[in-house]
C-alpha cells in the first residue's frame, strides 16, 4: 500500500470528527476500504482493506493507527499528545516505470505530535502538528482546516478545506532523487523545499442504529509546485477515499 504519509496521517482525523460523539469508556470495531490516487509515475490507483478498531476514554484514545492523551478537554476543545504509524512509503518494486525502479525505498514511520480542534456553532477548526521520530525522513508536517458540520438525528455532512505543510526534510525524502539514484535510474537529481498543499475534503456519516454507523471521507490535494517538481511525480493532485462500517459498544 503506497500512499502519502501525510495525506493519511490527516484524513485519519477527518474520518474522526465526521464519528458520532462516543461516550467515554466506549470501543468501536470496524472494516474500511481506502483507495488512493497517487503522483508517484507508474503506479496504479488501489483500493486496500483496513481493519478499524477504536477506543475513547476520558483521557486516552485510539483510533486505527493513532493513540492520544488529552491535555485539555471540554464542550468545545480538544488538545492532546498524538502518536501515529504510518506504515506506507515508495517501493521501486512496485512500480511499472523503468526509472523509477531504480530508485531507493522509502519506508513508513513514526510520527508524535500534536492535534488541536475547536467547535463554534460557525464551524470548526482544527490543526495537527507532527514530527518523524524514527529518522527515515526526519520531516516534519502539519495540517489546518475549517470544517463546517451539517448535523440530523442519523446523518452528518463535514465539507471543509484547508492546507497541508511539509517541511524541506519530508519532502526530500519521499519525493527527492540523489545523485546516486540520478546516475542508476536517468532521472534528473532533485532536491524539494518546504510546501503548502491546499486541499478540499468531504466526510459524511450515517448511522443505521445507535451502535451501527457507516463513513466516508474524501479528499482531493493540489499539489505544491516542490511536489509536482520531482521527476518522481506525473500529477498535479493527489486522492485519497476512506469508507467503512463500525459497530460501538
Amino acid at each position: 500500500m503506497k500512499i502519502s504519509n501525510l495525506k493519511t496521517l490527516s484524513i485519519v482525523g477527518a474520518a474522526v470528527l465526521c464519528s458520532h460523539a462516543a461516550m467515554a469508556g466506549t470501543w468501536s470495531l470496524g472494516a474500511s476500504a481506502l483507495g488512493d490516487v497517487n503522483p508517484y509515475r507508474g503506479y496504479d490507483n488501489k483500493v486496500y482493506p483496513v481493519p478499524l478498531v477504536s477506543y475513547e476514554g476520558d483521557d486516552f484514545y485510539f483510533k486505527s493507527l493513532t493513540a492520544g492523551y488529552y491535555l485539555w478537554k471540554d464542550d468545545r476543545n480538544k488538545f492532546s499528545v498524538t502518536t501515529t504509524y504510518v506504515p506506507f512509503g515508495f517501493d521501486p518494486d512496485d512500480s511499472d516505470d523503468h526509472q523509477m525502479k531504480h530508485l531507493n525505498k522509502r519506508r513508513g514511520t513514526l510520527y508524535a505530535g500534536l492535534a488541536y480542534s475547536h467547535i463554534e456553532d460557525w464551524g470548526t477548526l482544527r490543526a495537527t502538528f507532527n514530527g518523524d521520530v524514527l529518522n527515515n525522513s526526519n520531516g516534519l508536517v502539519a495540517d489546518a482546516a475549517y470544517l463546517y458540520p451539517i448535523h440530523q438525528d442519523n446523518w452528518a455532512l463535514v465539507p471543509g478545506f484547508g492546507v497541508m505543510f511539509n517541511s524541506s526534510n519530508q519532502n526530500d525524502y519521499y519525493y527527492g532523487v540523489t545523485k546516486g539514484e540520478s546516475r542508476r535510474s536517468g532521472l534528473s537529481s532533485y532536491s524539494a523545499d518546504d510546501s503548502f498543499s491546499p486541499y478540499a475534503e468531504l466526510s459524511a456519516r450515517y448511522n443505521f442504529t445507535r451502535d451501527w454507523q457507516a463513513f466516508f471521507t474524501g479528499r482531493y490535494i493540489r499539489l505544491a509546485d516542490e511536489v509536482k517538481d520531482s521527476p518522481m511525480v506525473d500529477k498535479s493532485y493527489s486522492a485519497i477515499v476512506w469508507t467503512g462500517v463500525t459497530y460501538t459498544f
